[in-house]
Parts: structure tokens; C-alpha cells; sequence
């Protein structure tokens, strides 16, 4: 399943077509294009992270310090573990824009390994369970963060994400790709806040 997914993540992120700049700030700038998974986009974001890539990835991949910083995260369960760096997850996220977007409810798998000079957590939505009362069960794609030490500044890592959530209910796709942008900007300035404490 690991080689299984990593090459499903290594397509993704080296799939041919170019992106679009839908954001660009001071902690990240994020991209999109359309994703060939499904009618919507594939987002692309990047920026400096100051701190080590260790740290920075203990606080993305599912473990113990996610669920104290991400502001959109409302719950989060480890369903099933397999070794120290697989488990399957379910999370829920809160409501955005005035709640026009629903709180989602979310199962992935997710895999954390070495890759090349870096990690890579990576992860794909499965179809496990019954979905909770007053939640829309969301589906991630192929997704995942690459990060790696900045050789001339060891105290740096550039952070990468693909991310490509399909949010499912009665959504405008207008409504999905305001929030996606923002979204992803707002993760990198609360990761790196969190880092700070």
C-alpha cells in the first residue's frame, strides 16, 4: 500500500499542465490547476517553515500536536494502526464561510516516510465507516507535504503541499475554491505559530 501510494503522490506532483498563482503572502504562496482525480483542483502550496523538518512534520502528519494548532480541525482519531508511520484517520473539520460550507468528516489513510533529502506525509481518503450525524463525508485524493532542509540555512525547511480535496454535498465550486486558497495560507502562518510555543 506505502509504494502504492507514493507513486500515486509522485504522479500528482509531477503531473504535466501548468498552475495558477491564487495566493501569494508572506508565510506561503499556493497554485492550483485542474486535477485529473476529479472535476476540481489540484492546490499547490509552498513556504519557509523555520524549524527542523522532524519537528515540522510531527506537526502536520496525525499524531498528538495536529489537532492543538490546525484551526480548521475540529476532531481527530487514529482508526487503525499498522506500523509506527501508517494508521488510518478520521478527523472532522469545522464549518467555513458562514457555514455555507458544512463541517466535513474526513477517513484517510496516511503514511509518513523518508524521502530523498526530506519527509513525505502523504495520505488518500478511504470508504470506512458510517459517516456522523450533521457531517458530509469529504474525500481527499492523492495528497500529501514534502519537507526538506534548506542547505544553507539548516534551521529552515521548505514545506510543499498538494492537496486535493473533493468537499462532496451541495457546494458551488465557486464557494470551494474561495475557501482552498485561504485556506492553505492560513495553515502555514498557524503551523508556524505553533512551531514558536
Amino acid at each position: 500500500m506505502e509504494d502504492y501510494q507514493q507513486r500515486r503522490l509522485k504522479d500528482v506532483c509531477f503531473s504535466t499542465g501548468k498552475y495558477t498563482r491564487e495566493h501569494f503572502g508572506k508565510d506561503a504562496t499556493v497554485w492550483r490547476k485542474p486535477s485529473e482525480e476529479f472535476s476540481g483542483y489540484l492546490y499547490k502550496a509552498q513556504g519557509v517553515v523555520e524549524d527542523v523538518t522532524n519537528r515540522i512534520v510531527d506537526h502536520i502528519r496525525p499524531g498528538p500536536y495536529r489537532l492543538h494548532w490546525d484551526s480548521l480541525m475540529t476532531t481527530m482519531d487514529i482508526m487503525e494502526t499498522f506500523e509506527e508511520n501508517c494508521c488510518v484517520m478520521r478527523y472532522t473539520t469545522a464549518g467555513q464561510l458562514w457555514n455555507i460550507i458544512a463541517p466535513r468528516e474526513f477517513v484517510d489513510f496516511s503514511y509518513t516516510t523518508n524521502y530523498e533529502d526530506g519527509l513525505l506525509t502523504c495520505g488518500i481518503s478511504l470508504d470506512y465507516g458510517e459517516v456522523r450525524p450533521d457531517f458530509v463525508r469529504g474525500f481527499n485524493h492523492p495528497c500529501g507535504w514534502f519537507c526538506v532542509p534548506l542547505k544553507d540555512y539548516p534551521n529552515h525547511s521548505l514545506l510543499t503541499g498538494y492537496i486535493q480535496t473533493e468537499l462532496r454535498g451541495m457546494l458551488p465550486q465557486s464557494a470551494v475554491d474561495t475557501a482552498m486558497a485561504s485556506t492553505l495560507a492560513n495553515f502555514y502562518s498557524d503551523l508556524k505559530k505553533a512551531l514558536k510555543t
